[in-house]
């Protein structure tokens, strides 16, 4: 038996473990980076190792230190999560080597699937049907149609892939994708495959002990692409057939039966039309796996660490019941490419979440439907540039899809969400969108609907774009309407009589005046609002349609807004760098704008500025090279992922400020292009 448990990763799915460590009465370890001091994962563990450092490489990766962890804290056994070594088969062999008990399939299978193009060479012996595939410079590499996809033999999350429509930049692709790959799985291994485009992504839960039986656990659907990065998983597909699902689930037993494979892993596929290709299989836990848990009322890690201590797996899993929509909360900006966002979360309160849900509790469905929270951070944490930007999973479970979607949409859309800009505004889009209701959804959806960009503000009657609810059209664009609180929040927080005449803050006047001015720098830019409390009431410029909009009652934290003969609250939150506005119509961050504008510093045209902190992995031009626009200049590494910094014009490099190896600040000046005249 299993007493104290080492979970060889980091963030929400260390506590994830935890949680099913402390219902079975197991003790927990963890392990921790320099940069993860802190992180809620190391305080819900009961034991912490630190490993010094901060790269991935000298902490999560290496090998030696995380077994010699395990030894120094006494534990007798390691989970090693998803990511970083979980597919490892070296790691495996170390932990069994030091006489620990591995929590996941052993080494032989882990080699056997851990490289993409020996896994598809076995599944096609197996009769899993796979897609044609060569290794770079190869004679069939030659033979493959355009467009085609660079992927990194090990690991996953997107990591190491490209995709590639013209043969001439292939090249550069591969060394890119070699490049991530080494730094995210340490193995530059890639190789090339048609790209399949707008295919279902639908993988098999798979669970098998030691002795011969094999549970399929349905279908997960993962198409919500971007960036091959999943942000929208779900259980049961909403388009595979009956005829289908025999078909996946039998060729995922057959692939596990092939290498003899013993615990909790994920067969992936890709499906369109008739056309079933296997893509790769997971030795490890996947970041989706509680939507299965929901549908199925299982813990998956309970039945891994049962597995590890010998049990038996009943002849047959349960009967799945109702649907399961999960969603990953990333810290990226919209605005600006996606980038990865780092900085202090000063708020996180997502509403509704069931603590019943937190443990599944195996075999029971005494509480079936829910939400649920995965989480990594909490209120107050430090996002760092060191890893992935993702935040935290949110799950809805219910008795059917349309009334799930609708939940966890609602909950996104009221969750507080402060100090980064994050995904969530592209998540309540993809669930309230009338195409993905339909269960029309493929790796392309995002790009089919132009989703994957940043939208403008719209007006309260709108719902199909933006956070809000169904509301009378009153002409009011969103964003305004929040400055409009935001403005009048900082009017009763900024003053010692906070108030008049009841809740209203200060401002009214019994005779004409100026109105009270504010300005904020909003997701759109500049937003200026004008007001004054006169003895009729609100007198509001700044947008279209104030004219409809009364004040109800307002204090430091809550302003509450008659809008076209709807009472409106909206919660104001004030930090020292920004003002946050929440309400069922939507959330925004504004940052209040002094009267008298504080002295900027100014750099040259032709800046090329660091849009994030991280490491210049790689410079490409000398000073004085001429470049074209376009033309790549240096690449970050950041959030382990690579960032291509490239010319904006034509011109001549005629500064270059860093070199390989040294870390930026957002905002550094990393190079400067004169244009040719």
């Amino acid at each position: 038996m299993i007493r104290r448990l080492l979970v060889a990763n980091r963030s929400e799915i260390a506590r994830r473990i935890f949680r099913t460590c402390r219902d079975l009465g197991i003790e927990t370890v963890a392990v921790f980076s320099d940069a993860d001091a802190f992180s809620p994962y190391v305080a819900d563990a009961d034991q912490a190792v630190r490993l010094p450092g901060v790269r991935p490489a000298d902490t999560y990766l290496d090998i030696a230190a995380i077994t010699g962890a395990a030894l120094k804290a006494g534990a007798d056994a390691v989970h090693p999560g998803y990511g970083f070594l979980s597919e490892n088969a070296a790691f495996a062999r170390a932990v069994l080597n030091a006489g620990l008990t591995w929590i996941g399939p052993g080494p032989d299978a882990i080699t056997a699937m851990g490289s993409k193009i020996e896994a598809k060479l076995l599944m096609s012996q197996a009769g899993v049907p796979v897609l044609p595939s060569a290794v770079p410079g190869s004679s069939g590499a030659g033979n493959l149609a355009f467009p085609v996809l660079v992927k990194a033999s090990a690991g996953g999350g997107g990591r190491g892939m490209r995709v590639v429509r013209d043969p001439a930049a292939l090249d550069e692709a591969v060394a890119a994708a070699r490049r991530e790959a080494l730094s995210a799985f340490g193995d530059g291994t890639v190789f090339v495959e048609p790209l399949l485009e707008n295919a279902r992504h639908v993988e098999v839960q798979i669970l098998a002990d030691a002795h011969g039986t094999v549970w399929t656990l349905g279908e997960r659907e993962c198409s919500i692409q971007r960036r091959h990065q999943k942000v929208v998983e779900e259980t049961p597909s909403p388009g595979i057939s009956p005829g289908m699902r025999k078909a996946l689930l039998e060729a995922a037993v057959n692939a596990a039966k092939a290498i003899d494979y013993v615990g909790a892993g994920t067969i992936e596929f890709l499906v369109k039309g008739d056309t079933i290709a296997f893509l790769e299989m997971n030795t490890r836990l996947q970041v989706e796996h509680p939507v299965t848990e929901c549908v199925y009322g299982v813990d998956l890690v309970r039945l891994q660490i049962e597995i590890a201590e010998g049990a038996r797996l009943p002849a047959g899993p349960p009967e799945p019941s109702g649907h399961a929509i999960e969603v990953r909360l990333y810290a990226e900006d919209p605005s600006n490419d996606w980038q990865p966002q780092n900085g202090t979360l000063r708020m996180f309160e997502v509403p509704g979440v069931d603590a019943r849900f937190q443990v599944p509790a195996t075999g029971s469905r005494s509480t079936p439907y829910g939400l649920r929270l995965d989480s990594g951070v909490e209120t107050g944490s430090e996002i760092g540039v060191h890893y992935d930007p993702m935040l935290a999973k949110v799950i809805a479970c219910g008795p059917d899809r349309a009334a799930v979607a609708r939940r966890l949409a609602t909950a996104l859309a009221r969750t507080r969400l402060h100090g980064l800009t994050t995904n969530r505004d592209l998540l309540v889009r993809v669930l309230r969108h009338g195409a993905f209701l339909a269960g029309d959804t493929h790796t392309g959806f995002l790009t089919q609907h132009d989703l994957a960009i940043s939208r403008p503000s719209t007006p309260l009657a709108s719902t199909s774009t933006s956070t809000s609810v169904s509301a009378p059209a009153s002409g009011v664009p969103v964003v305004p309407l929040l400055a409009l609180a935001a403005a009048l929040g900082l009017a009763s927080a900024n003053r010692a009589a906070a108030t008049v005449m009841g809740r209203l803050p200060s401002g009214w006047r019994n005779v004409p005046s100026q109105p009270q001015r504010t300005a904020f720098d909003g997701p759109e830019g500049r937003i200026e609002i004008a007001y004054r409390l006169t003895r009729d009431g609100l007198r509001a410029e700044g947008a279209d349609g104030f004219d409809g909009v009364r004040l109800l009652a307002a204090s430091p934290d809550e302003v509450v807004l008659d809008v076209a003969g709807v009472a409106r609250p909206f919660a104001v939150a004030r930090y020292e760098d920004a003002v946050h506005v929440d309400s069922p119509i939507g959330s925004v961050r504004l940052v209040h704008l002094p009267r008298l504008p504080e002295p900027v510093v100014l750099v040259a045209p032709g800046s090329l500025l660091a849009p994030m902190p991280g490491t210049v992995l790689r410079v490409d031009v000398t000073s004085g090279t001429p470049v074209s626009a376009g033309q790549p200049i240096l690449t970050l590494e950041a959030m382990k992922m690579e960032h291509q910094i490239s010319a904006p014009a034509a011109g001549v490099v005629s500064a270059l400020n860093v070199t390989p190896g040294r870390q930026v600040e957002a905002g550094t000046v990393l190079a400067v292009i004169e244009e040719q005249q």
